[in-house]
């Protein structure tokens, strides 16, 4: 017997501050520039609801509003963020409840900074197949690699990735 997969943890490399980075993740004027477009609205403070809404696009395909929500549990600028997260998208994936979500920040030399996106998926084996990229051929994207590939490219370059 196997043991069910239920952790993704993906790191990045970005020529940035960590503040840069930070404001990135937590800013909605950076938020609608990487990933699937939407903006991310946050109130960095335990117990602070985050909300992650739906890109325009996203709504003419019949996405709803908030495409996410979740709670702030704990906020370390420009160094830590963890929260829940639910994804909303449908009535499957939000019958899987709230996973927790942490962003790891570090500010090496030579002004790269080293990005750590940790994501307990315990219970939500179709969200941990969504998030790791296995929809990416039906049209859902291709999940946490997508997401972070926009952050480091926007950040580098000022120019966002576009659409898959």
């Amino acid at each position: 017997m196997t043991a069910e997969a239920t952790t993704q943890v993906y790191r990045v490399y970005i020529k940035a501050t960590s503040q840069a980075i930070w404001d990135a993740i937590t800013k909605p004027e950076w938020t609608d520039r990487f990933g699937y477009g939407g903006r991310a609205e946050y109130d960095l403070r335990p117990g602070g609801a985050y909300l992650g809404r739906s890109s325009e696009g996203m709504r003419e395909s019949g996405a709803p509003e908030v495409a996410v929500d979740g709670e702030v549990i704990e906020v370390d600028p420009p160094r830590k963020l963890v929260q829940t997260w639910r994804m909303l998208m449908d009535e499957a994936m939000k019958a899987q409840g709230f996973t927790q979500l942490t962003y790891e920040i570090d500010e090496g030399k030579g002004g790269v900074s080293r990005l750590t996106v940790t994501h307990e998926l315990a219970g939500a084996p179709q969200l941990f197949e969504l998030l790791s990229g296995g929809f990416e051929d039906q049209g859902a994207g291709g999940g946490w690699n997508w997401v972070l590939s926009g952050l480091k490219t926007v950040l580098e370059t000022g120019v966002e990735l576009g659409p898959w």
